[in-house]
């Protein structure tokens, strides 16, 4: 394990005394210059090598990066080279917009969890793009997720006009595209995942995709994220449509609103999206259910809660094809992505 990574701890202490997301801002920055350093770039480490197929893809691992934590793909490379066998990027939305007002993330550190309220905060369509084009990810053979989403002050019955932009304007530079219906801090925006809506929602993706695949002389897989907190009879009318549509992959799960797992904590009451291990369990059910409906027609993506190898394991013997960290990564380091490729390995190969 390189130097860089066993500083960790160390670092996290500094962050920790800073707000959540001022620390946020403050550790892509600093990880951005230290890819650009030469000699700090050596410490770190290429991807570990457990090839799997996800969405007919070959990646080098089964250990993603979630959307989120690089809003704009402005620092695609320097994430890429902490380990990842793929990197999605995102949520953005077709125009530039603030999000919700600060201070909009909070940690959970009894929990080694996250609530975040930050409603798609994001440059736009166009600064996104400008940046992925830059990265040299791609270029050096890594597995690139763009994530679309749609504005807040869009209605929700216009909701499929911002997707399609996201889709036309992202889908020549991905190598697979989210469709994040799952987000609790857009208002309205989880009623797509009800039957109708998402129904409309993906005849429409489903037909631009098929154009743009025409233009481009290649197709790109499409993925839909959805939440944690469904019924079962919602994520088998879930299971049921996707397919319908020429869906590649399902990624579960994201936040969840449920404040079980933390009550009392400090900041529990606050509203947004929790993450970290206490949403894990509620994850592993969703995926489980899934995998139940769907088999082995459409991937599975685990995401939520993974704080260790041995839950990022427990994600893969539910149904999961691949992982993703996000939280873990805050309160856990780079270190994390060793050990979850390590303890999904054997599943994996």
């Amino acid at each position: 394990m390189s130097i860089l990574f066993q500083a960790y701890p160390l670092a996290r202490r500094a962050l920790f005394a800073m707000d959540a997301e001022t620390a946020h801002d403050v550790t892509l920055k600093s990880l951005q210059r230290a890819y650009e350093c030469g000699v700090t770039r050596s410490l770190m480490h290429a991807a570990p090598l457990a090839p799997i197929t996800l969405m007919g893809l070959r990646v080098p691992n089964a250990v993603g990066l979630a959307a989120g934590l690089d809003k704009n793909g402005a620092y695609i490379d320097a994430l890429g080279n902490l380990g990842f066998g793929f990197v999605e990027v995102g949520t953005v939305t077709p125009r530039p917009q603030p999000g919700n007002p600060k201070p909009r993330l909070f940690r959970l550190p009894q929990a080694n969890a996250l609530i975040n309220r930050l409603g798609f905060n994001n440059l736009g369509l166009d600064a996104f793009i400008a940046n992925v084009t830059r990265s040299q990810w791609r270029a050096r053979g890594g597995i690139l997720g763009l994530n679309i989403g749609k504005n807040a002050d869009t209605p929700i019955a216009q909701a499929a006009d911002d997707y399609l932009k996201g889709l036309r304007g992202v889908f020549p530079h991905a190598d697979y595209v989210t469709v994040n219906i799952s987000s609790p801090n857009t208002q309205n925006l989880r009623s797509l995942q009800g039957g109708d809506e998402l129904s409309d929602l993906l005849a429409r993706l489903r037909d631009a995709r098929k154009e743009l695949a025409d233009t481009y002389g290649r197709d790109v897989p499409l993925a839909v994220k959805i939440a944690p907190d469904l019924t079962h009879e919602q994520i088998d009318a879930i299971a049921d449509i996707l397919p319908r549509y020429g869906v590649n992959g399902v990624i579960a799960c994201n936040t969840t609103l449920s404040r079980a797992a933390v009550a009392g904590m400090a900041h529990a009451d606050e509203a947004g999206g929790l993450s970290g291990p206490p949403v894990h369990e509620l994850c592993l059910a969703v995926i489980a259910r899934l995998k139940q409906r769907l088999g082995s027609t459409m991937a599975i993506i685990g995401v939520g809660g993974i704080h260790s190898g041995r839950q990022a394991a427990e994600k893969m013997a539910a149904g999961a094809d691949a992982v993703q960290l996000y939280t873990g990564l805050i309160y856990r380091g780079p270190a994390l992505v060793r050990e979850c490729v390590d303890a999904t390995a054997v599943r994996a190969a």
